[in-house]
């Protein structure tokens, strides 16, 4: 229902390709505001096929909005009728439901891709109880509830939000053809020294995804040879000025948004997750699938990708401290124990983690809801 930036974004559109390959008949209620490029996406789903309604969602709760794009929602599931409504985040997540409930149509099914009332840095405690509030109420009409990762599953259970017994996991998958082979980018253009190794992260540059975290670290001793990539979106500003009060931003390149992820992958020695939270996160997949070893913190997700020694490194907490220890690891070890780190992952992936495998697997969750909900 609604596809945000980042993971949201590429879990949608491979989960919608994938079911037009199954023969499934798809349509996607989307929002692209905070993701231009998210409309060649639909294109292409459109020209496989997918029914594709675009409805201007907005993250925030803005009240008068949210009910004009509900009776859009609901419009929208009396002309289609399908069987199963499948929702993703947290404002599609809520109308797409609330839709589902009034009209009766459609199984339901709901991916958080985390719960926003856990992002205790990113809102005040007033606003997580309110979504909360909004999950609960939802919960108990919700008829699966997916999880993207084991650990995450473990993280929904825990919060109480919804019974143990509806909540199913369905692990994230790519397909490697879109990563493995790339070339590698130049380095020199960002200013790095191909020479010396270089930590990639890439991500929204914001407080979950912890880049604050990743430049704690390039400034604790014994990593005094190690350069930093920083991809993606976001206000620089903050973590420019951050770098600068370190003494680091001579080993620190910041590179924007950017299409050519694989090729940043190929260039660099390790990919860093610093995040503080994540459900399952894409972009280790694809640096497993790009031979790439990784360092992390112990969020959802990486702790079920990433086993400490063999396929990357598992910072002990999400500190600074944790991550600085486990990129010493990494450092020390050498490229050539490097190389076989990310080998390593690379056959995990194509043993454990593909997109038919989800697509199989959601079918799966739909035909238990479908039967929970009594349409079958």
């Amino acid at each position: 229902m609604e596809a945000t930036i980042g993971g949201t974004r590429r879990h949608l559109v491979d989960v919608a390709f994938a079911q037009l390959r199954r023969g499934d008949e798809v349509s996607l209620l989307v929002s692209t505001l905070r993701d231009p490029g998210f409309e060649a996406d639909l294109r292409g789903l459109e020209q496989e096929g997918a029914h594709v309604r675009r409805i201007p969602m907005v993250r925030s709760i803005r009240p008068a909005k949210d009910l004009r794009h509900l009776r859009q929602v609901k419009s929208a599931l009396r002309e289609l009728r399908p069987d199963v409504v499948h929702t993703h985040s947290s404002k599609g997540g809520v109308l797409g439901r609330r839709a589902s409930l009034s009209t009766g149509i459609g199984a339901r099914v709901h991916t958080p891709h985390t719960f926003a009332f856990l992002f205790g840095a990113l809102f005040g405690r007033a606003k997580r109880a309110v979504f909360r509030s909004i999950e609960r109420s939802l919960a108990s009409s919700t008829h699966r509830l997916i999880a993207v990762s084991a650990s995450e599953a473990q993280t929904i259970e825990a919060s109480g939000i919804i019974d143990a017994a509806r909540v199913r996991t369905v692990p994230n998958g790519i397909d490697p053809a879109r990563v493995e082979g790339a070339g590698p980018a130049d380095l020199r253009a960002f200013g790095l020294d191909p020479e010396r190794p270089v930590a990639a992260v890439i991500g929204l540059l914001y407080s979950a995804k912890g880049q604050d975290l990743a430049l704690e670290a390039l400034a604790a001793e014994g990593l005094e040879g190690l350069q930093l990539l920083l991809v993606g979106p976001g206000d620089q500003a903050p973590l420019t000025e951050l770098a600068a009060r370190l003494g680091v931003e001579r080993r620190v390149a910041f590179t924007g948004a950017r299409d050519d992820v694989p090729a940043l992958l190929a260039a660099a020695d390790l990919l860093l997750l610093p995040s503080r939270w994540e459900g399952m996160p894409y972009v280790v997949l694809e640096a497993m699938a790009a031979s790439r070893p990784v360092v992390a913190t112990p969020v959802d997700g990486a702790r079920d990708l990433i086993e400490d020694g063999v396929n990357g490194y598992l910072a002990a907490s999400i500190s600074a401290e944790a991550l600085a220890d486990a990129l010493r690891r990494a450092v020390l070890a050498g490229r050539g124990r490097r190389e076989s780190l990310g080998q390593a992952g690379r056959d995990q992936l194509e043993e454990r983690h593909s997109v038919a495998a989800m697509a199989e697997q959601l079918d799966a969750v739909y035909r238990e809801a479908l039967e929970a909900s009594g349409a079958r």
